[in-house]
């Protein structure tokens, strides 16, 4: 320890696993709550590709908590190496995924043809009609809200490549111990 350095720093840098798998999760969580926030609260409804992007987030929040915990309780290095390279291929894959999808939305390349809304249980016949009146069609090449220029796709390349630069961070950190 450096005459400077302060105890908690060093904790700090002592346990960048734990550290990078707690922020990861952090990240993750509060996205993915974002995410829902929009779509329960503000009514802006995820087309099937922003769906698709939340899988990472769905599998990154379980396995980065399982990693932070592994790290706290002393689990074989190797396997927290594994998972903290696992969080950083999950996040950077959906990162690529965000920029093809925002691609898709700035109509630099077409979007897959299937992108076109939710399957609906029709019921009866007889309220076919009445059932798509209620449909409401979210596209993927269509962008349904922006900040800053940015859609909410972008932002998912922008937060996904956050948490892999996390991760990787935890990765080379880690080594160094």
């Amino acid at each position: 320890m450096t005459p400077t350095a302060m105890p908690s720093q060093v904790r700090f840098e002592t346990n960048a696993t734990m550290t990078s798998a707690l922020l990861v999760l952090v990240v993750a969580s509060a996205t993915i709550a974002g995410a829902w926030f929009f779509q329960l609260v503000l009514d802006i409804l995820p087309c099937p590709m922003c769906l698709e992007q939340r899988y990472a987030y769905y599998t990154i929040i379980p396995l980065s908590a399982l990693v932070a915990l592994g790290a706290a309780k002393g689990a074989p290095r190797p396997l927290l190496i594994a998972g903290l390279v696992v969080i950083a291929l999950i996040a950077a894959g959906n990162s690529v995924f965000g920029i093809y999808h925002a691609g898709v939305e700035w109509k630099f390349w077409q979007g897959p043809t299937d992108c076109t809304g939710p399957v609906v249980d029709f019921g009866k016949a007889g309220s076919l009609l009445e059932q798509l009146d209620k449909v409401k069609v979210i596209r993927c090449d269509e962008v349904q809200w922006r900040f800053l220029g940015i859609s909410l796709a972008g932002y998912n390349a922008l937060i996904s490549a956050l948490m892999a630069a996390i991760a990787v961070w935890g990765l080379a950190r880690s080594a160094k111990n």
